[in-house]
């Protein structure tokens, strides 16, 4: 890597010269950057707006899921059995779910082989069980914090072997030219938050060959969000030259706690915490989800279910299922006002006069699981301190005490099952530019939990592959790269100068205007929409955005990234509710974690207004046999196509072909 300073509009710049440069330090980026190294590509660098601040660091479960191949016991499975239940999600690739089952457990051992201490026995099975939307017991996990563990493995290997971390640098523009009538990324813009002047900026240049994206999913855009509050997200840095999203409709909202945010999936269900309701000041308890359930038996199975049917699920929410209770949650706290909690201090009682737990309420797979996990006994916190203490600790060690006090939670977004276009080889419509993990949208409409981890982890090794054989030469010569970026720079400049120029005297609030984006989202776009609603609100986050453009103002340098950030979820929600609003032109009805009011339909239970009517999308309609993609061109006019579902390809396995297709490098 090669530094040299640039000087433009009268700033020097230090531009550093490179073959790939890795943004954002999630376990996405790193595993791409190690990736890279191993297969030879040593000119490589991590650019991150704050080290360790990412979902992968900061996110968790029960017992967090990684999603691959079977291996251990008599489970028959194969990488065609694995993308075949991927495919089954709907609106996924099947050549990327191939990709994703086929290099599932080469990136697996990777992970334990860098450290990664996922359970196995004494003959080294690595044991597996089942998360939501798996038939085959494919899950594994290191515990509560599996991609806390990845992120520090990686990270240290990162660090061993002496590849180039940017810390606190914020990637603010990813600079492209024309090339043979396509876009072609050719390096980006950064802030050096250590280096704050309004004479300087704190201007950083890349002039890169590749640029890895790995900044995570749009997690800026919602309020109810169980994303940790340093991830925001960057997936507008790539809508602003020309990549495609695809799936923009498809998020994941589930159960989550609020004051410490944390997915309450597995144990946190499986033990059978009571769900109770109050008022603001938490007075006027009550267990709100017996009044829409026929029975406790029904409730306390459907509370079970929850556990490993953890994302809400349009298909889980008829007879009582165990969506339902997100939806209930949703009404109590997004409608009606109140606070929900779960207690696991008590537990659920079959009526008002004993407190003693029947387990015969039970079903069979519900009585047998705790069966076997010694648990058919005490209350919701003894059975979780038995089955999975460190679930229990990993609350403590933030301050609640589950023994003591009520987990309070929310219907919160999760996780971005959509996002931008690649091909099996992680690359976007935009050449040179692979979006890694969750900002790239290979997912389908629903995906078996944990699968999102074995996928950053395929992206990453699959872009190294296709860089190492096909991208692997220098850098341009600075001149010849400052002659493409110069205006697009000068252009930055002149905005920020406009934008920290303005008197002092106006209003202007980046916090407010982050706001109204995560209300208008929360409000709109979570797991109700109404197609009339939807387009109104589209056109208002175009308004938002044009306005940021013009009016926007920073009164010290340390809020520019802040402001840039604002501009990229500004921009990206607005893509998605175009998304969502073509979706719904096209007649588009209820699936995956969404719900969209049809007066026609079904109310998911009695008791419940007809608001919640509602009819599942038909897995044979329009919608449901083509992918949405979404793109924007220099004049932010909005280009949306309809694809084919690619099928899972037929390949031939003849040895001999194959092995000469690799030795003639004709497979990248």
């Amino acid at each position: 890597m090669q530094k040299r300073i640039v000087n433009i509009r009268g700033i020097n710049i230090p531009c550093y010269s490179l073959n790939t440069l890795v943004v954002g330090s999630g376990i996405a980026g790193l595993n791409s950057a190690l990736c890279l190294y191993e297969h030879g590509i040593k000119d490589v660098a991590v650019v991150t707006d704050h080290w360790g601040g990412g979902t992968s660091n900061n996110a968790g479960s029960d017992k967090q899921t990684y999603y691959k191949m079977s291996l251990s016991g008599d489970v028959l499975d194969s990488p065609e059995n694995m993308a075949q239940d991927l495919f089954q999600g709907q609106c996924m690739h099947g050549d990327i779910a191939l990709c994703e089952a086929v290099n599932s457990l080469r990136c697996f051992f990777n992970l334990v082989n860098n450290g990664v201490p996922f359970p196995h026995d004494q003959y080294g099975n690595f044991v597996g069980f089942k998360t939501d939307n798996d038939p085959l017991g494919r899950a594994t996990s290191a515990g509560p914090l599996t991609s806390h563990l990845m992120f520090r493995c990686l990270g240290e290997e990162i660090k061993k072997k002496g590849i180039k971390i940017f810390d606190r640098h914020e990637v603010i523009a990813l600079l492209e030219q024309e090339k043979n009538s396509q876009n072609q990324v050719i390096g980006a813009v950064a802030l050096n938050k250590g280096q704050f002047a309004f004479d300087s900026m704190g201007f950083v240049l890349f002039n890169a060959v590749n640029v890895v994206l790995g900044t995570g999913g749009p997690a800026g855009m919602y309020k109810n969000s169980v994303y940790p509050q340093s991830q925001k997200g960057s997936t507008g840095l790539a809508f602003e030259i020309g990549a495609a999203g695809q799936n923009l409709t498809e998020s994941q909202f589930g159960l989550a706690s609020t004051k410490f945010r944390w997915n309450l999936s597995g144990t946190y269900q499986q033990v059978i915490p009571r769900y109770i309701s109050t008022d603001e000041k938490g007075k006027d308890e009550r267990e709100f989800l017996n009044d829409f359930f026929p029975s406790i038996h029904r409730l306390v199975n459907a509370i079970f279910l929850k556990g490993y049917e953890w994302p809400f699920d349009v298909k889980k929410i008829k007879n009582h299922g165990s969506s339902l209770i997100d939806i209930l949650v949703f009404r109590e706290t997004n409608q009606i006002g109140r606070r929900v909690f779960l207690d696991y201090t008590q537990n659920i009682t079959k009526d008002k006069k004993t407190k003693k737990f029947d387990f015969s309420l039970l079903d069979k797979p519900a009585y047998e699981y705790l069966k076997k996990s010694q648990v058919l006994f005490g209350t919701p916190v003894q059975r979780m301190k038995q089955m999975n203490e460190p679930a229990y600790q990993l609350f403590k060690d933030y301050g609640i005490d589950l023994q003591k006090e009520p987990l309070e939670i929310g219907v919160c977004a999760q996780h971005n099952n959509g996002g931008l276009k690649a091909n099996i080889w992680w690359e976007s419509n935009v050449k040179h530019l692979f979006p890694v993990g969750e900002v790239c949208g290979t997912h389908g409409v629903r995906r078996p939990g944990g699968s999102s981890l074995n996928s950053c982890q395929v992206g990453g090794l699959r872009a190294a592959q296709f860089i190492s054989k096909n991208y692997f030469y220098g850098p341009p010569q600075i001149d010849d790269f400052f002659l493409n970026i110069e205006d697009k720079v000068s252009s930055i400049i002149g905005f920020i100068k406009r934008i920290s120029s303005r008197s002092e005297s106006r209003e202007f609030s980046l916090i407010q205007v982050f706001e109204e984006i995560k209300r208008r989202m929360s409000l709109f776009a979570a797991i109700i929409r109404e197609k009339d609603t939807i387009s109104l609100e589209k056109d208002k986050a175009w308004e938002l955005y044009h306005y940021l453009k013009k009016e926007m103002m920073v009164n010290s340098p340390k809020e520019l990234p802040n402001a840039f950030k604002c501009l990229d979820t500004c921009l990206t929600h607005a893509l998605y509710l175009e998304a969502l609003d073509e979706y719904l032109q096209k007649g588009g009805q209820s699936r995956g974690s969404f719900i969209v009011r049809n007066f026609q339909g079904k109310k998911p239970c009695k008791g419940l207004d007809d608001e919640w009517r509602y009819v599942c999308e038909d897995k044979d309609s329009f919608v449901q046999r083509k992918i949405l993609e979404l793109s924007i061109n220099k004049k932010f006019e909005v280009t949306k196509r309809w694809m084919d579902v690619r099928p899972i390809p037929k390949r031939d396995f003849w040895f001999e072909r194959v092995w000469k297709e690799f030795r003639e490098n004709k497979i990248t």
